[in-house]
């Protein structure tokens, strides 16, 4: 328990100097310093991938599938990379999200800094219940692999959906049921006082749509990363390294999604390497050299190809 205390004091600590130190006052975050918080937080997700190594060398944590060290490390670097991957379907979601509700570009820093707390707190549970499913029924692990690759496939043959429109969603018709809700923000205020009546402003109803969109991402997100391990801790570590840079990611990609069109296609080979890899867990288990040399190929691939083809048009 020693390292999860420690863990969570850490993830907590840097979370509290972000708002308290880093971004204490509203500013819009400029792409030049999205970046360099980017760059900050993928560094530290491979330097806790030496942690990680180091932690399982010890037996500073609980080993229950047996890894060593080097295998651990190199899980938490595949997971870590496949949650990241498919953050960027996210990152288009809360864009979206943010133009519908006309949140300033000052305070959308603030939504997804509380965002991320509730992340942590739905990741969690989703990863408690879903590593407790497939060490207690192993045929889990062939309804998470056939749920990964009807995902993929859906990804790929999918026609001109409808655009999605946060004002028109569960969740905004049934908050508006619940809560009256300001047209205008306030400031960096989630409620305010209108002639006695509390009412949310559009910088909390913009949050509460995020975190129900993460959680449905998550049914994704979550079964991919159990392909890679069952291990409590690095699926949960790994996961929480992918969610904290995503802020960051979101302010350095968000005026440059277009130009990544094609990672598309990388996410769909990811879904079904992983989903494949879960069919056939146990009958054959991929090295995991592979499975971080698949998932590193099809981001670089996917990125390079959109650059190309971006620059050809």
């Amino acid at each position: 328990m020693t390292v999860w205390i420690v863990f969570l004091a850490l993830i907590f600590l840097f979370l509290a100097l972000d708002l308290g130190v880093f971004n204490k006052n509203p500013h819009i975050i400029k792409p030049k310093e999205a970046g360099i918080w980017t760059g900050i937080w993928v560094s530290l997700s491979f330097i806790f991938s030496i942690v990680v190594g180091w932690i399982y060398k010890n037996g500073l944590i609980d080993n229950p599938t047996d890894l060593t060290p080097a295998v651990a490390s190199m899980k938490f670097i595949t997971g870590y990379l496949i949650e990241l991957s498919l953050s960027v379907d996210n990152i288009f979601v809360i864009a979206v999200i943010f133009a519908s509700f006309k949140i300033p570009q000052k305070y959308q820093h603030r939504v997804l800094f509380w965002g991320i707390l509730g992340a942590i707190v739905f990741r969690g549970l989703m990863i408690f219940f879903g590593v407790i499913l497939i060490n207690k029924f192993s045929w889990m692990t062939y309804l998470f692999g056939a749920f990964l690759i009807f995902t993929a496939f859906k990804m790929l043959f999918k026609g001109e959906e409808e655009e999605f429109n946060p004002k028109k969603s569960f969740v905004y018709r049934n908050l508006r049921k619940i809560i009256p809700i300001t047209s205008h923000a306030d400031g960096e205020h989630f409620f305010v006082k209108r002639k006695h009546i509390t009412a949310a402003t559009p910088l909390f109803v913009a949050l509460i749509v995020i975190e129900v969109m993460d959680m449905l991402f998550a049914l994704d997100s979550v079964p991919a990363i159990l392909a890679i391990t069952s291990d409590p801790f690095l699926v949960f570590s790994s996961n929480i390294f992918a969610i904290l840079g995503l802020r960051s990611m979101y302010f350095f990609l968000a005026n440059m999604l277009e130009k990544f069109s094609y990672l598309e296609y990388s996410l769909i080979a990811i879904l079904t390497f992983v989903g494949i890899k879960m069919l056939i867990i146990h009958y054959y288990k991929f090295p995991e050299w592979v499975s971080l040399g698949f998932i590193a190929i099809s981001l670089t691939v996917g990125i390079l190809v959109s650059i190309s083809r971006k620059d050809k048009e």
